[in-house]
């Protein structure tokens, strides 16, 4: 017998599987789960950003009622993965990540330096507010231009000869002084916040002596666990990390913070469960940011615009104690057939907190100076910029010498081009106007490398023919459970609303976090392969029964006559040695209309056509929503987002929403979205790769030409704002 399906083409653009619990309000986040006899927390932070603390005050704190502890470096329980403190305080080796409550030196401004807990929040608030901190100040750095000079190859780099970001050069490092068509200039990207809706928050929750739970905003609860396990020397099986929804991260989540840590330590110290929501102001300093980064790219070609050299030199922000590095500088390497190329990267170490990964990290900030570097050494050589890409096109990866497991992007041009009316463009910058607005048309390239991980994925049919799926995989945004029922759905051919995927569980099957545009590919083919064993272990059933191969049978029969309760498989899915074989990217463009007042220089992004290729859209719906929110975060870091600190006190005084600014609903204009949809049959079973981070990364750059096509004006240093166009 052959098993019955219900369906051979199942719908291919769900709604989103958890939509209605979102909307209703019946979705749990991290701070909505409620224990009996929890407390709360509110951490006070550093007004300092380098030094030491000489004492902390609390006696008024601790008299406030309700008031359970006022913990720090003096009264801490202590993280067993810390080590001993050394006395007098030592500062930190470089690559050592910040511990809380450790010792009393100071890193930086909104540092983590106590925490009051209480029976409720405004107890704990009212009592944070009485802590006094005296501090022994030290002459601190946080001025980036200021110290620029003092950027270096990262230490870490320097040990590791085969680390990316040791310097590149590929041909003649001269070349660009024989160009005969030259552009030299640099490009500033300030420090960029997260700031997603929902704030980071963490319960922890001892449920012994060496069994922890907690409920975090994180994106990768599997290397969450393994983190916690190894700070507090716990059996990893004794962690469990929980996120199950997760509003926004866009990076923020990837890593455990000091703020998760210290919730430990407070619920171990008080044996009771321990909430702590991150104010808006914390969120600034607690969970990363994108670096604030400088760069230099010169770019020479022939007169044809046939480009001869890229010299392409990035220096980025990181902490004093921890090194982190971008792929700034990546991208130059692979975007264009060009001959020589000299790439160039370094640190900067501030008294600042570690910057971490932020949508199309490194991507995003390399390929708006690159992008923009080709689109003035166009101008310079009169060519359309779409021609100018055309003409240096890479048909293969020029920096690995590998062919592409598959590049559309040619297409991606095309397409794009055709509906923006982009012939409609004239060349000449200022020469288009509309509704008494100066026009501008601007485009620009997008690349992202491809990310696969081993996974696993566990697939269980019941009796009554409904599927479970399940895979420690996350969720922050872009609809990880609606893909994967697709793809449950299409390989075992029953319907999506039999299916339900179980994810942000740090007990299932072991899955990457979601970043990098990793989880499709990596979590996508596990679920792929485990319900392709699922069909057939359950065809093998089939076949066991009477009558065998003369008539079709569901799989609730199947399972009635194996008198079997349910049938379970679990399987993991990795790469091979395709890895070494092909280059593998996800590429893309952006075309982006943007109209600009002549009179006060308002900016306004009013138009946008975005067309990527990723191999197989899984499902069109929840794919085409990751795109618009590129968009609109590539409108925000162009025209808005940028930190501003206070050097005098290595302050940030952008810090909260009406400060910080990002893009709103009026700031959104109409966005087509177009994918090329060609399987990738090279990179993984299913054909898909990342789309996440690619569609943000050019928007930028687009933007900025735009700008400069409406104005003439060429706007190296983001955000772009009225004051620079004036």
């Amino acid at each position: 017998m052959k098993p019955f399906f219900e369906s051979s083409e199942p719908d291919m653009s769900l709604d989103r599987v958890d939509g209605r619990v979102k909307v209703t309000g019946a979705a749990t986040y991290s701070a909505d789960y409620h224990f009996p006899d929890m407390a709360y927390a509110v951490l006070i932070t550093s007004t300092i950003a380098k030094g030491s603390i000489v004492s902390i005050d609390s006696k008024k704190a601790a008299a406030v009622r309700g008031v359970l502890a006022v913990i720090s470096h003096l009264n801490s329980p202590g993280v067993p993965g810390y080590g001993d403190v050394k006395q007098p305080a030592e500062r930190a080796a470089v690559g050592t990540a910040f511990r809380v409550f450790y010792d009393n030196l100071v890193y930086f401004s909104g540092q983590p330096v106590a925490m009051v807990v209480a029976q409720t929040l405004e107890q704990a608030n009212q009592a944070a507010s009485l802590v006094k901190v005296k501090y022994q100040k030290e002459a601190h750095q946080t001025d980036f231009e200021e110290n620029i000079k003092n950027a270096a190859l990262a230490e870490g780099v320097q040990r590791n000869k085969n680390s990316p970001f040791q310097d590149y050069v590929r041909g003649n490092p001269d070349a660009i002084n024989e160009a005969k068509v030259k552009i030299e200039d640099t490009y500033t990207i300030p420090t960029q916040h997260h700031q997603p809706i929902e704030p980071h928050a963490i319960i922890a929750v001892w449920e012994g002596a060496d069994k922890l739970t907690i409920y975090d905003k994180n994106q990768g609860v599997k290397s969450a666990q393994g983190n916690l396990a190894q700070a507090f020397k716990l059996p990893r099986e004794n962690v469990k990390v929980n996120a199950q929804f997760i509003g926004g991260a866009f990076g923020s989540g990837i890593r455990v913070w000091p703020h998760t840590v210290a919730a430990v330590l407070a619920a171990r110290k008080l044996n009771r469960p321990v909430k702590l929501v991150l104010a808006r102001e914390q969120m600034f300093t607690s969970v990363g940011y994108r670096p604030y980064t400088v760069q230099k790219v010169a770019m020479g070609a022939d007169e044809q615009g046939t480009l001869s050299a890229i010299v392409h030199e990035g220096v980025g922000q990181t902490s004093t104690y921890e090194e982190h590095l971008e792929r700034t500088i990546l991208a130059s390497r692979a975007m264009y057939a060009c001959p020589n190329v000299t790439t160039q990267y370094r640190l900067l170490k501030l008294d600042v907190n570690t910057p971490t990964w932020m949508r199309g990290p490194g991507d995003a900030t390399g390929m708006f100076a690159l992008e923009s570097a080709l689109d003035e050494l166009a101008y310079a050589l009169k060519i359309d910029p779409l021609e100018m890409r055309l003409r240096n096109y890479a048909e293969c990866d020029p920096e690995r010498n590998l062919p592409w497991s598959a590049k559309g992007l040619r297409e991606c041009y095309k397409l794009g081009a055709e509906k923006f009316g982009w012939k409609d463009r004239v060349m000449s910058p200022r020469s288009m106007q509309k509704d008494h607005m100066l026009v501008g048309y601007g485009m620009a390239s997008s690349l992202y490398g491809f990310h696969r991980h081993p996974s696993k994925a566990r697939a269980i049919m019941l009796a009554n023919g409904s599927v479970i799926v399940q895979s420690a995989t996350m969720d922050i945004g872009p609809g990880t459970g609606t893909a994967m029922t697709s793809i449950a759905s299409k390989v075992l051919g029953i319907s999506p609303e039999k299916i339900r995927f179980d994810l942000g569980d740090s007990s299932l099957p072991d899955a990457p976090g979601q970043n990098g545009s990793s989880t499709i590919p990596s979590v996508g083919s596990a679920v792929h392969v485990a319900c392709e064993a699922l069909k057939k272990r359950l065809s093998e059933l089939a076949e066991a029964m009477p009558d065998s191969g003369s008539k079709s049978v569901s799989y609730p029969d199947i399972l009635k006559y194996h008198n079997l309760p349910q049938v379970e498989v679990t399987e993991e899915s990795k790469s091979g040695p395709e890895r070494d074989q092909y280059s593998m990217y996800s590429f893309g463009c952006h075309f982006v209309e943007v109209q600009v007042n002549p009179v006060t220089a308002e900016v306004r992004v009013t138009r946008v056509v975005t067309c990527a290729d990723v191999g197989k859209i899984i499902n069109y719906k929840t794919a085409r929503s990751q795109s618009i929110g590129g968009i609109v975060g590539g409108i925000g870091m162009a025209l808005m987002e940028e930190a501003v600190m206070d050097h005098r006190y290595g302050r940030y005084v952008t810090n909260d929403l009406s400060s910080y600014h990002l893009p709103v609903h009026m700031d959104t204009p109409e966005i087509e979205v177009i994918y090329i949809d060609k399987p990738d049959m090279v990179v993984n079973p299913i054909g898909s790769k990342g789309l996440g981070e690619i569609a943000i990364v050019g928007v930028a750059a687009a933007i900025a030409n735009a700008v400069f096509h409406a104005t003439g004006k060429r706007i190296r240093e983001l955000p772009i704002t009225v004051d620079k166009l004036v």
